[in-house]
């Protein structure tokens, strides 16, 4: 936040807070339960390592050296507010979304899909399961939430959540109702999750030009689902996904790894993917074109050329490959399908730093209600930090008065 004066900073902090606040006010029927909210809020902006209910508490009323002096005598009333009390986790995410496209919004941002773990001891906890989260890289107890992100040049933040339930859970209606999971909630895999939030993003009119996701989301029903919205991706896909080119574009058939290893040596590509934390991330790429397609073909009311593509990235060290299924505007270069696949960077990096300052691995609760409400209040404090961020950064600099010489004087 170098663009801004200390003061400056401390001033937005204090104006964000009090404003989104302000915006979370409304879900709450009760002015008590609100004021909880609040202070829970101000825990998972604090300096406390772990997000507790007892440390949030603590946080909220001060530490005297014989203990709590005032206020809550423990974290009771921070965690009713995610088990017991009465308020809709969705409006909340509602809320959010809307307050990041308005901190952050920006045409040609980017909606980034993924997943993360969320490790767990016993069985009891809603959608635990022995599961492999790739935050983890193996099998292990555990809980999976699928996130969507909003990634654009004035920062990223978090736009919608949803926990994921293994079979073994949709199965079970005795453990179903004793983890509170709404009655109707049946099934869903993650990419059909992931459409769920692709298709609440569009009809809130969040602005983005595409969506970015690993292999997990790369096939089907998000593909399908992008196309009829006219919105772009970079989505990836295993190895052994077939790809064919067909028209007057340069024929090309087989698995993606085939194709990658009769690409011409010439066609390789060195470009960034974007900046990391020791600089441009840069790798090898190769871009096919695989057909040019009318948009009409998906939706009668789009027009326009689009351009199916499979796009390959090679590791620079140990030459590790990677595949991606590219769908976007006929004319669009190699350079803006490396930027938008860079873009995934971010909902990692968001995974990271909400689990390490804001709590987002931290709930105590159980149930369903309690895991939704937990994150949407992580995802309003990490939306509030990026939008304070980028307002830092683009602060205008104080003008400095232009120091008056003997030879000035002169002149």
């Amino acid at each position: 936040m170098s663009g801004a004066s200390i003061e400056t900073t401390l001033e937005l902090w204090a104006s964000s807070l009090r404003d989104v606040k302000a915006r979370i006010r409304p879900l709450f029927t009760q002015e008590r339960v609100a004021a909880s909210a609040g202070l829970f809020l101000d825990g998972l902006l604090g300096d406390e390592r772990r997000k507790t209910g007892w440390m949030g508490a603590e946080a909220a009323v001060g530490l005297q050296p014989t203990g709590l002096t005032r206020g809550d005598p423990g974290p009771w009333r921070q965690q009713a507010i995610l088990g017991r009390g009465r308020w809709d986790a969705d409006a909340l995410r509602d809320v959010v979304r809307d307050y990041v496209v308005e901190q952050l919004a920006a045409d040609d941002a980017v909606l980034v899909i993924d997943e993360t773990g969320f490790l767990k001891q016993g069985r009891a906890s809603c959608g635990v399961s022995r599961q492999y989260p790739g935050s983890a890289g193996k099998i292990t107890n555990c809980q999976i939430g699928v996130f969507a992100a909003y990634v654009s040049r004035h920062g990223h933040a978090f736009v919608d959540r949803r926990l994921y339930l293994p079979k073994a859970w949709t199965d079970d209606p005795v453990r179903m109702a004793a983890a509170q999971v709404p009655d109707g909630t049946t099934f869903a895999t993650k990419p059909a999750l992931a459409v769920g939030m692709i298709e609440r993003g569009i009809a809130a009119g969040v602005p983005f030009a595409g969506v970015a996701a690993d292999s997990v989301y790369g096939i089907g029903d998000v593909e399908r689902a992008l196309r009829r919205a006219g919105k772009g991706y970079v989505l990836g896909v295993n190895s052994s996904h077939h790809f064919r080119s067909w028209q007057r574009k340069p024929p090309v058939a087989g698995t993606a790894e085939a194709i990658a290893g009769v690409i011409d040596p010439s066609r390789w590509q060195r470009l960034s993917a974007g900046n990391g934390t020791k600089g441009a991330r840069l790798h090898d790429w190769v871009y096919c074109e695989l057909a040019d397609l009318d948009a009409a073909e998906d939706d009668d009311a789009r027009i326009g050329l689009w351009t199916r593509g499979l796009l390959i990235r090679r590791n620079i060290a140990d030459g590790d490959l990677a595949f991606f299924s590219t769908w976007c505007p006929a004319g669009t270069g190699i350079e803006m399908l490396v930027k938008i696949e860079g873009h995934r960077w971010a909902i990692e990096d968001s995974f990271e730093t909400a689990k390490t300052e804001s709590g987002l691995d931290h709930n105590e609760t159980r149930s369903w209600h309690g895991w939704h409400r937990h994150v949407s209040l992580v995802m309003l404090a990490f939306a509030m930090v990026a939008a304070i961020r980028h307002r830092a950064n683009t602060a205008t600099p104080p003008k400095r008065m232009r120091r008056i010489t003997n030879t000035s004087r002169r002149r």
